[in-house]
């Protein structure tokens, strides 16, 4: 049953049923009516009914997941933000959302940082968490303290969260010789990977754009591949760009073994958008997980320190300005939208600028 109180000179409307408990302040009575009618039918049906007293940090990850998948957008299952997801299911499942204090917050980052997670990862899960309790308050209609917003300061002063910290490494000439070796010494491994990496460190893909190419996005003609859903600021998806596939890398893409899709899966995926593609419809058929763990098992074996498979993108941008790029056509081939994001990953090596500066730039009598 709805109450209907006048509070001042406005009206609340508080909704129980099957008991569940929400409630909410209008200026008119007649639109606190007309809400708690709306509401009583949903808790009834059993969707989204929730009040702010009630609801906690579990209710709003358990719909958060459930608003991604309504919305085309899933939680992709074993991804980083699944990952986080659960970490923070497990941290805060019972606190009721509208108490979560600095204290509950600080405690597990605390918890965090001593498992060995650096600030810079802490930071990525208390931002989600603040992503999931901010878009659920407003899908559920109710109203949250922002606890994360209030936490912040502090997390900064005990440095329990810092922005991520800029890398500057890139492969030396040696090492990228011995990591090509270790893989022809265990083409077990996977025999597509030397080829995978020789067109990362030519066209600065990041491993997952690698990883989404299909046999449709080259475009033979002008040695082009589509890039799509590529890393945008604003623009999460959608964002295709067609970039140049530099170098050799056209002909080692190219070379690449095609497999067919069996009959009537294009039929099924223009009937069901939601469908995935095929596998063989990709040009690189094992996972980025796979690929990551190859390049560190070879890095490891060869005694290569601090490398990352993502430090090839650093490698290929930095060798397109030391041949002699400009900045739009750097741009274009890695993405970047502004100079100060493609800088980050722009290590140029002072040697190379040296061998440049003893060239006479200026004509002396």
């Amino acid at each position: 049953m709805a109450s209907i109180l006048p509070v001042g000179k406005r009206w609340r409307a508080q909704v129980r049923k099957r008991g569940q408990s929400i409630a909410k302040t209008f200026k008119t009575k007649s639109a606190a009516e007309a809400w708690a009618r709306e509401k009583e039918v949903e808790i009834e049906k059993g969707i989204n009914a929730a009040s702010a007293e009630t609801v906690t940090v579990g209710d709003l990850i358990k719909k958060y997941r459930e608003a991604r998948t309504d919305s085309g957008r899933p939680v992709k299952p074993k991804s980083n933000e699944d990952y986080i997801l659960s970490r923070l299911d497990d941290a805060f499942q019972s606190n009721l959302a509208a108490r979560l204090t600095t204290q509950d917050i600080v405690k597990f980052a605390q918890g965090r940082r001593n498992s060995g997670a650096g600030g810079y990862t802490v930071d990525m899960d208390i931002s989600k968490l603040g992503t999931v309790m901010r878009h659920m308050a407003s899908l559920l209609s109710i109203t949250l303290p922002d606890a994360i917003g209030a936490a912040r300061p502090t997390l900064h002063h005990l440095r329990l969260i810092e922005p991520g910290n800029k890398r500057d490494r890139r492969p030396t000439a040696e090492e990228i010789e011995q990591i090509f070796s270790w893989f022809a010494e265990h083409p077990e491994r996977q025999q597509a990977m030397p080829d995978l990496l020789r067109v990362a460190i030519q066209c600065a893909f990041r491993r997952g754009e690698l990883f989404r190419l299909r046999w449709d996005d080259v475009d033979v003609e002008r040695h082009l591949a589509l890039v799509r859903d590529r890393k945008h600021p604003r623009q999460k998806i959608g964002n295709n760009e067609w970039i140049p596939l530099i170098g050799d890398s056209f002909e080692v893409i190219t070379r690449q073994p095609r497999y067919p899709v069996p009959d009537g899966y294009a039929a099924k995926r223009a009937a069901d958008p939601t469908l995935p593609p095929h596998k063989n419809e990709f040009i690189f058929r094992f996972s980025p997980s796979t690929a990551s763990k190859y390049f560190k098992e070879a890095c490891d074996s060869k005694g290569i320190v601090d490398l990352h498979l993502h430090d090839l993108r650093h490698e290929a941008t930095s060798a397109l300005f030391e041949a002699g790029w400009e900045i739009p056509e750097v741009a274009t081939v890695t993405g970047h939208k502004d100079w100060r994001n493609l800088k980050r990953y722009t290590n140029l090596d002072p040697a190379q600028i040296a061998k440049k500066g003893r060239v006479k730039l200026v004509k002396v009598a």
